[in-house]
This record gives C-alpha cells, sequence and structure tokens, in this order.
C-alpha cells in the first residue's frame, strides 16, 4: 500500500539541520505514526512522502515556508523582566506561556539584561531548513474512526489504548485508566 490522504503510516526518522546536527529522532522501535492528509506532521515532509510504501526510504530537505515557517521579527519583544514574577532566576533558552489577545503563545527567553528579557514565539526551528532521513516501517488504511477525529487511535483503544471494547472516550468522560481523546 502507497501512502496517500487517509492512510495511517508509521515511520523512523532523523532530523538534522544544515550543519549536521541531529535535532530530533524516533526512538529504536518507537516510530512516528500518524494519519495522513490531516497536518499531523509539517507540510513539506507530508507531500514527499506521498506515494511511498512500507520499506522505503527517503531523504527530504524542507524549506522553512514548508516547515515551521520564516521568522516572525514581530514575535520576538523586549519585556520588563518584573513580568517573570516568582521566577528566582531567568535563564536563555527558558520558556514560558504568554497570555496574548490571540490566546496563549508559548515564547523562550532570547536575551536576559538587568532589567529587560527579551522572548521570543517563534517556533525554535522556524526559519531553519529541515533535512529528514525517513523510513517508512508500515502503512494501512486509517478506520472510519480516525479519519473522523483527525488522528490515529493505536493498540485498538482511546489514542493509544485507554479504554476497554477499543471505544474512545468522549471529552468528558475517562476510560478506566484515565486516557482519552482529546478531539
Amino acid at each position: 500500500m502507497q501512502i496517500a490522504d487517509g492512510t495511517v503510516v508509521a515511520m523512523d526518522y532523523e532530523l538534522k539541520d544544515d550543519e549536521g546536527t541531529l535535532l530530533d529522532q524516533s526512538q529504536p522501535g518507537q516510530p512516528l505514526t500518524y494519519l495522513h492528509g490531516h497536518k499531523n506532521i509539517i507540510p513539506g515532509l507530508e507531500a514527499s512522502l506521498v506515494g511511498k510504501a512500507a520499506g522505503e526510504t527517503v531523504e527530504v530537505r524542507v524549506a522553512p515556508e514548508d516547515g515551521y515557517g520564516v521568522t516572525n521579527p514581530s514575535l520576538e519583544q523586549v519585556v520588563p523582566r518584573d513580568r517573570f514574577q516568582g521566577v528566582e532566576s531567568l535563564e536563555v533558552g527558558m520558556q514560558f506561556q504568554a497570555n496574548t489577545e490571540q490566546g496563549p503563545v508559548s515564547v523562550r527567553v532570547v536575551k536576559v539584561d538587568d532589567d529587560d528579557v527579551t522572548v521570543d514565539g517563534n517556533h525554535p526551528l522556524a526559519g531553519k531548513h529541515l533535512n529528514f532521513n525517513v523510513t517508512v516501517q508500515e502503512v494501512r488504511t486509517a478506520t472510519e474512526e480516525e479519519i473522523a477525529h483527525g488522528h490515529t487511535h493505536l493498540g485498538g483503544g482511546c489514542c493509544g489504548g485507554g479504554s476497554e471494547g477499543g471505544e474512545c472516550c468522549s471529552e468528558d468522560k475517562e476510560s478506566e485508566e484515565g486516557d482519552c481523546c482529546s478531539n
């Protein structure tokens, strides 16, 4: 079977930057599994996997526009240090949730001065080319439930095997093990 919209794909991968630094990888025996065509992985990688089958290996270079986007300078801002009440030591790389008019946004500290802290709301990989080495492990047809929910259901249960009988919980009902789908 070939990868197409409505298939579930399991893949091993390595992600490196242009300098060859390993940024991320799947763990041995734990492939990344996703529902193809539902925007569960970055667009450039998803597009390059169409038509591939189990056993195939693909090397893909994804441009920022098809990855985590280009860097948006307006998402970097200087805020007064006193906005970080209760935080004893601020260090570059720390991440926080900032409340904005558009809702909560993850920001990371990129510079700390005496009275000011510079935070950046861009994804850490924004503006970077991403180099993937992917081995497709499995391709299967998604279930109707997976397609309706827009994500995979592993282990025949509730988004990972938490409910009895393979049924997924509603948002307000937990399974016996506490695992539920969050549509």
